[in-house]
């Protein structure tokens, strides 16, 4: 069984441009931490993907069985931490997650697979669930969801855009 554990910033990018749907579409059933959920509810300023943690059957929010590594809670965010110790808890074959030192911290110390929102886009485009990741990359950054210009260029590359 494939195992996939998502952060909050994936699910509030993808919230903000109505394409949440593309997560069960790649993978069927995602993990989201209770914390992830807690800073979801909590939404920031936008309040982007609040409502879809609760109405998403194929997102399933999930405890974790023991306390983070306390190397985990004092590099990273509580929701950082909560999805990297749910991945490592539960051998995840995936960790979606967008915040660059979550993401190293997640591949190069405990050796997980990691990808973002934007490689999520490609692989969505792959497989002909969405027809062209540009727009979908604009309208984020139009939202407020920083994604720098390097890696915005090297998605595009990838898409084939």
């Amino acid at each position: 069984m494939t195992v996939i554990v998502c952060n909050a910033g994936p699910l509030i990018a993808l919230a903000g441009i109505g394409q949440v749907e593309l997560l069960r579409d790649l993978f069927g059933e995602v993990l989201v931490p209770a914390e992830v959920q807690s800073e979801v509810d909590a939404g920031g300023s936008s309040g982007t993907g609040a409502n879809l943690i609760h109405t998403a059957p194929w997102l399933k929010i999930t405890s974790l069985s023991q306390n983070a590594d306390p190397l985990l809670i004092s590099l990273l965010d509580r929701g950082e931490a909560a999805t990297i110790a749910l991945a490592l808890e539960k051998s995840a074959s995936l960790v979606l997650m967008d915040e660059v030192k979550g993401r190293r911290v997640a591949r190069d110390i405990y050796g997980l697979a990691v990808i973002g929102t934007g490689r999520l886009l490609v692989e969505a485009k792959r497989a002909s669930l969405i027809p062209s990741v540009r727009p979908l990359i604009d309208q984020m950054l139009n939202n407020g969801y920083w994604i720098g210009a390097g890696i915005v260029a090297e998605i595009l590359r990838q898409a084939g855009e």
